[in-house]
């Protein structure tokens, strides 16, 4: 028996990208449960992870959307590499 929990990828997880940026958004949930986790990812592997659920996998994809539209791609940038740390 595996204490490995397995994940199911909504179908739209997918990358989103803006003047040569990129983030990676991710929809998934334990399979067999009914509410979708949302984590978005940037190219530096910063990752933000929602703690409330959604009961469908669009309304987790129309909230980044919704995000993006209201204060900007950046919103999804974490500090890079090359940033310095104070």
């Amino acid at each position: 028996m595996s204490d490995e929990i397995e994940l199911e990828y909504s179908p739209l997880t997918c990358t989103l990208t803006d003047d040569g940026r990129k983030i990676e958004v991710y929809i998934y949930r334990e399979k067999g449960a009914t509410e979708w986790l949302l984590e978005v990812v940037d190219e530096d592997n910063n990752s933000s992870v929602w703690e409330d659920t959604f009961e469908i996998d669009k309304d987790a994809l129309d909230l980044v959307n919704a995000i993006i539209r209201e204060e900007g791609f950046d919103v999804f940038l974490g500090p890079g590499p090359e940033d310095e740390e104070e």
